[in-house]
């Protein structure tokens, strides 16, 4: 099946769902894509992708292509060029242009690789527009790149470090998401108010997104008063992680898990073989926690404990209805199965906003400033609320605290219970994050208790279970 390959690749701690389209094709080719089969009789746009079918997210690079190929299914008319998302796009077409995938670029969580597959499918494959990348150094790097290449226009994919957008600041670099310190948005003051934590650690990979993540948390916890007394950051992709866990301080009232994709999957084993079980009310993660995909892997030791992010699996708006359905019937109930990931919806969601931005310009990007200029105007009634972005190009979104639940369907996967609702966070947290405040890094932001983010004590109860 298609993403059976990708829980084994997790739960081994191995990195491979696939690289394209045919099994022995090598990065270098890319996976395969397919040229527009519509009758549209303008000139074609075309558009490349980029995702990891390497690294330690390897198992997401399926689901990106399906969020966004999806977007273009459902608002330009394209279909699925096979069973799997990677065997391309077929019939799109934005105001008489048809849509050509030209390519699907292959990385692996680097900032190398992503700007050398970059670097291929704009220059080689002559790609107009990208969509992507996935990981947080991945896209710190190809916002660089944007800056070099003004007459393209750059889409990102689901990397959410904050320095892709506050830091660089390309004027052709679009994020129709928030970023990671967003995505935490709510956990420090659940962690405080409700839980009742006053001292905490955190843990991360050592690079930009779990920075990005932990920050948000470190900013609103420490804000309220709480104190954060160790910063642990083991490698990405590190296998042994004893020497980690063993620094884990016992004198705290919860901890804060910001380690990702197959990493997480084996931290979490090793923890509970060397510490035993993780005590859920002292536990939370970040978006790995909830994501479909991981999952099923880790359910013996997240249940009960918290996360937040921008969707909400247990939504039962209509919105997250028509778009799971539209998930399904591209690609069947293995990739529906994960439509509250972020890797799918933010692919979604790129997709989806570059589409508006070309309707905006009638299809004609002889000119892409225009096309720029269209996109930053985008607001997109989204699934599970508006985006809209701002003066950096970066998503302003509602986030979700959420608790991972005792299986109630019969699945044996933890179910995931919404709590709160954050309405419309933006990237500055109220401006404690700015274009001249140090980077989020291993030591930064500084934990101080001050200025709290202006949706602490106005965050909204949610019961799904109710509507």
């Amino acid at each position: 099946m298609l993403l059976a390959a990708g829980l084994a690749a997790l739960a081994l701690g191995i990195v491979a769902a696939g690289c394209g389209g045919d099994d022995n094709k090598s990065s270098d080719s890319g996976s395969s894509s397919s040229s527009s089969s519509s009758s549209g009789s303008g000139s074609p746009i075309k558009v490349a992708y980029l995702s990891d079918c390497e690294g330690a997210f390897g198992a997401f690079y399926e689901p990106d292509i399906a969020g966004a190929n999806t977007a273009f299914i459902q608002y330009a008319g394209g279909k699925a060029a096979g069973t799997k998302p990677s065997d391309g796009l077929d019939g799109a077409t934005v105001a008489g242009h048809p849509i050509q995938l030209v390519g699907v670029g292959c990385s692996n969580d680097t900032a190398d690789k992503a700007v050398e597959e970059t670097r291929r499918l704009m220059e080689q494959e002559d790609a107009d527009i990208l969509i992507g990348p996935l990981s947080g150094d991945e896209g710190i790097a190809v916002a660089n790149y944007a800056k070099e290449h003004p007459d393209k226009t750059f889409i990102n994919g689901t990397s959410g470090a904050q320095d892709t957008t506050l830091k660089v600041q390309a004027p052709n670099f679009f994020r129709f998401h928030s970023d990671g310190a967003q995505w935490s948005a709510g956990l420090g003051e659940y962690a405080y108010s409700e839980l009742g934590w006053r001292k905490a650690a955190v843990i991360g990979d050592d690079y930009s997104f779990p920075y990005t993540s932990l920050a948000g948390f470190v900013a609103e916890f420490c804000s309220m008063g709480g104190q954060v007394t160790k910063r642990i950051w083991p490698p990405l992709g590190e296998k042994d992680y004893s020497s980690f866990i063993s620094q884990i301080p016992s004198d705290v009232d919860g901890i804060y898990y910001g380690i990702g994709g197959a990493g997480l999957v084996s931290f979490m084993k090793q923890y509970q073989e060397q510490k035993g079980k993780i005590d859920p009310k002292k536990t939370m993660g970040n978006v790995f926690f909830d994501d479909p995909l991981v999952l099923k892997e880790v359910s013996n030791a997240v249940t009960g404990s918290y996360t937040a992010g921008p969707t909400a699996a247990d939504s039962t708006d209509q919105k997250v209805k028509d778009y799971t359905q539209q998930l399904d019937d591209a690609y069947g109930k293995e990739i529906s199965g994960l439509a509250a990931s972020v890797f799918v919806y933010n692919y979604y969601t790129a997709a989806w906003g570059l589409i508006k931005g070309l309707e905006e310009v009638k299809g004609d990007i002889s000119d892409q400033k225009k096309l720029q200029d269209a996109l930053k105007g985008v607001t997109l009634d989204a699934p599970w609320g508006e985006i809209k972005l701002d003066e950096n190009r970066n998503g302003v979104a509602d986030n979700y605290v959420k608790a991972i639940v005792p299986d109630k369907t019969g699945d044996k996967i933890p179910d995931v219970q919404t709590i709160r609702k954050i309405p419309g966070v933006e990237q500055t947290f109220g401006g404690t994050f700015t274009a001249d405040t140090p980077a989020p890094d291993r030591t930064n932001p500084k934990c101080q208790k001050g200025k709290q983010p202006t949706w602490v004590g106005k965050s909204e109860k949610v019961d799904f279970s109710s509507q």
